[in-house]
């Protein structure tokens, strides 16, 4: 059986069901804890309350299912963690401890753990940010996700775990509504042409970010998982990378589709300061050599795929 952790998140939600579509629903447990699941999950295979800060509990939990593989995707994201920091802490770093050192004890064969764009920082080149470069984050999110690539190449190093992982831009759904990641003003913007036709961004218009569509991201997970491990040189920090764009560029392609949608900006000095330190484009060439990666998006097929989705969702 498959464990998926933050099941409830944005990404676990749309994780769930192509695991579930996959594997069956039987195989596949929604791991939950403070959010509820969608209805679409709760109803359509097994879940169970699952705190990654409390080790034993974890541990009977891959015990109890026969866990034999976790996708960990609890974690509080990049604003919100800077608000809150002892949660942050408990969650994205005791949390994917207490994950690899549960798999360990347990008869888990695999973890994959998705890492970030904000692992890097303000001395990482950012333009084309190498997958192996100075990583100096200045978050408290970024902090816990470079302790997950280094825990998670150790316990492949020092036991044998096969851990996996891959640094994600920023993602863009229509399932789920935008979080606090400092990258979901995308989303947002979305909602804001398509409900009201404007948006007001917190970010500057210049601001260039990596970016990703959803069906993207799970594929990368997916095809990370499935990769052979004698192939792999790298194993819990690959940069993956689709498409680079700002929210003047957005702006545009949107106003494609709504002429009648316009922005206007009320910055938002903490995740400007989040975004600024953060990679403009990834050389995912290592992605792309030792498992194959490659992204079936660009800019102006996500666009109108999120647009014309999102619209039928909404209205």
């Amino acid at each position: 059986m498959i464990l998926v952790t933050g099941s409830a998140g944005q990404i676990g939600t749309e994780l769930v069901v192509e695991l579930r579509n996959r594997h069956g629903p039987e195989n596949i447990l929604a791991g939950k804890h403070r959010t509820p699941l969608p209805d679409e999950i709760a109803s359509s295979g097994p879940s169970q309350i699952v705190d990654v800060s409390d080790p034993e509990q974890l541990k009977s939990t891959l015990l109890n299912y026969g866990i034999t593989k976790i996708f960990h995707l609890s974690s509080i994201l990049s604003a919100l963690a800077e608000s809150d920091i002892q949660r942050a802490h408990q969650v994205n770093i005791n949390g994917v401890f207490n994950v690899l050192n549960a798999a360990l004890e347990s008869n888990v064969e695999q973890v994959i753990i998705p890492s970030s764009i904000a692992a890097f920082g303000t001395d990482t080149p950012r333009e084309l940010t190498p997958n192996d470069t100075i990583q100096r984050p200045s978050t408290v999110y970024g902090i816990s996700k470079v302790f997950t690539e280094l825990m998670g190449n150790y316990f492949y190093s020092r036991f044998g775990l096969d851990v996996r992982g891959l640094r994600l831009p920023g993602v863009i759904s229509w399932k789920t509504e935008p979080t606090a990641g400092t990258t979901d003003y995308a989303v947002a913007m979305f909602y804001g042409a398509i409900v009201g036709d404007k948006y007001e961004c917190y970010l500057r218009p210049d601001t260039a970010l990596p970016m990703m569509y959803m069906p993207d991201a799970i594929k990368s997970l997916l095809d990370l998982s499935d990769a052979n491990i004698t192939n792999l040189v790298h194993h819990s920090d690959f940069n993956v990378h689709a498409m680079t764009f700002t929210p003047s560029e957005l702006e545009k392609a949107i106003k494609k589709i709504n002429p009648k949608f316009h922005i206007t900006y009320n910055i938002d000095p903490l995740r400007q300061s989040i975004a600024d330190s953060w990679p403009a484009s990834l050389d995912d060439s290592a992605a792309r050599k030792e498992w194959g990666w490659k992204p079936d998006f660009d800019m102006d097929s996500l666009v109108n795929d999120m647009y014309q989705n999102l619209e039928n969702k909404l209205i």
